[in-house]
């Protein structure tokens, strides 16, 4: 059983020539394009009517650390589903061709770009000439900001190399710096909220970037047998990375938010807004996990899973765009 596609240019009945990589490229672009838009228009419809104050420039920070987590995503799903692949019997030796010297690019401007918000005392600077470089070696958020700017940077020069696989140390540098930042020493207990968060945005990342590479192989191998096998094994793992996804967020709500005053902040406060928004997206991308699964067990041809699993790779995305927006808003409060 083999999945027959189109090839690029085919003729119609009727002699149209169709080009499908010119559609999917537009559809590509309107997706980015909207991603792009929750960060940016975001924070004004988060703080309406709760009476907190935004940081400056938390759109386009936001906007930011979108782009920086969606840099990570990539290159940890193509290592995480080559490996996958990898142990499977009679996978063929085609792979896609790696996005992740794109995605290291991407995420050095992007981390470039907070770390010259951090250098200007967390303030949008409008000149070269108030960037204060030197200023971050003495701050413990510039110093992670440099890391995730460094880090970005080798783990490109490692994709770009015969052994691809290097760039986990650059990129596990990244998580562990997201996460420190997240957490400053001043909150209670921040190497636990650290740690939550390292594992929170490492399964978070294996699972986005994995969905999506496992749909570019299959559509590189063409094979349904293996392909499917390929998308089994994915689901498999995928069902425990959202397991311990939940309960780690979970955690790190309840950490943030007494439980007491959990259901008032998440439609009082702009974070707990933006929060229960993420919580809801997460569910429905679930429920296309889990459309997903059946159609893998059951259909008479698996590979029609990739009809809802292509929805899910959209509902991932415009979740990573919301956890962009979370991370710039103010901390919700502890009462």
């Amino acid at each position: 059983m083999t999945l027959i596609r189109p090839t690029p240019g085919a003729a119609d009945a009727d002699g149209t020539v169709r080009r499908p990589g010119v559609g999917r490229a537009v559809a590509v672009l309107v997706l980015v394009a909207l991603g792009a838009l929750i960060p940016v228009l975001g924070p004004s419809a988060a703080l309406h009517g709760t009476g907190e104050a935004a940081a400056p420039g938390v759109g386009g920070v936001g906007l930011l650390r979108a782009v920086l987590f969606a840099a990570l995503c990539v290159p940890v799903g193509e290592l995480f589903v080559n490996r996958l692949a990898r142990f499977l019997p009679g996978a063929p030796e085609g792979r896609p061709r790696s996005w992740a010297p794109y995605a290291a690019c991407a995420g050095f401007v992007a981390a470039l770009g907070l770390a010259s918000v951090v250098a200007t005392g967390n303030l949008v600077p409008t000149s070269l000439a108030q960037i204060d470089v030197g200023g971050l070696y003495t701050s413990r958020d510039g110093r992670l900001a440099l890391l995730e700017v460094n880090a970005f940077m080798v783990a490109g020069l490692c994709a770009l190399t015969r052994r691809p696989g290097t760039q986990v140390w650059p990129l596990a540098a990244v998580a562990v710096a997201e996460a420190l930042r997240a957490h400053p020493p001043t909150e209670p207990s921040p190497l636990v909220g650290s740690g939550l968060t390292l594992v929170h945005l490492t399964c978070a990342a294996l699972w986005v970037g994995g969905l999506l590479h496992v749909l570019r192989a299959l559509r590189r191998w063409g094979a349904a047998e293996r392909g499917a096998a390929l998308l089994g094994r994915y689901a498999r793992v995928a069902a425990v990375l959202l397991a311990v996804i939940t309960a780690t967020g979970i955690w790190s709500t309840l950490r943030r938010m007494p439980p007491d005053t959990v259901l008032e902040q998440l439609t009082a406060t702009a974070y707990g807004r933006v929060l229960l928004a993420k919580v809801l997206l997460v569910a429905v991308v679930a429920l296309l996990a889990l459309w997903a699964r059946i159609r893998l067990r059951r259909a008479a041809d698996p590979l029609t899973a990739c009809f809802p699993a292509r929805m899910e790779v959209v509902g991932l995305g415009v979740a990573v765009a919301v956890s962009g927006l979370l991370t710039a808003l103010p901390l919700p409060i502890r009462w």
